[in-house]
């Protein structure tokens, strides 16, 4: 698949089939992430691969009922939970480089682009889940206090074809030439 074939192509699935994520499928998804720019190349991300039924239930009961995402999180054949290893990106000598501090999310999500680009090309859905309750997910998986918890990614087969994509800002509406 062409790159910008899976940019324009790939929306966020919430309905899954049953079908298992080949763990070859799962490694290359993974091997895309891991190509990923990072601050320095410091590499912070660290990803928990969840697929017990029990554990993902759990997952799921940190998102609000309403949250539509909760029902990914627990039927997703796998989720990954991406984490970012806090006080490195953006940092030199233990100190914010900027005043954006830590770039940690920033990575994570660069990671995450990487792997939801490749589940697309690999016939898998996935949605960003970033609404839910970060500190009992940290607790229910053991991440330690030097970790920070970023996002759920649920990854299967999407139930049904993915919708088109929805209106999008032109290029014109948000470019400004040398000055905002």
């Amino acid at each position: 698949m062409d790159v910008f074939e899976a940019i324009n192509d790939r929306r966020s699935v919430r309905k899954f089939t049953a079908e298992n994520v080949d763990d070859k499928d799962l490694q290359r998804m993974l091997e895309a992430g891991q190509m990923a720019p990072s601050w320095v190349n410091f590499q912070v991300w660290e990803i928990i691969t969840v697929r017990d039924n029990s554990t993902k239930e759990k997952l799921a009961a940190t998102l609000s009922e309403k949250n539509p995402a909760r029902r990914a999180v627990a039927s997703a054949p796998v989720v990954l939970v991406a984490c970012g290893r806090k006080g490195e990106s953006g940092y030199k000598k233990g100190m914010a480089t900027t005043v954006l501090g830590d770039w940690l999310m920033f990575d994570v999500a660069l990671f995450l682009h990487n792997v939801t680009l490749a589940a697309h090309a690999l016939g898998y859905g996935t949605v960003h889940v970033g609404l839910f309750d970060h500190v009992a997910v940290a607790e229910l998986l053991g991440v330690p206090d030097t970790v920070q918890v970023v996002e759920l990614l649920p990854i299967g087969r999407p139930l049904d074809p993915p919708k088109k994509a929805p209106r999008r800002r032109l290029v014109s509406e948000f470019i400004h030439e040398e000055r905002y």
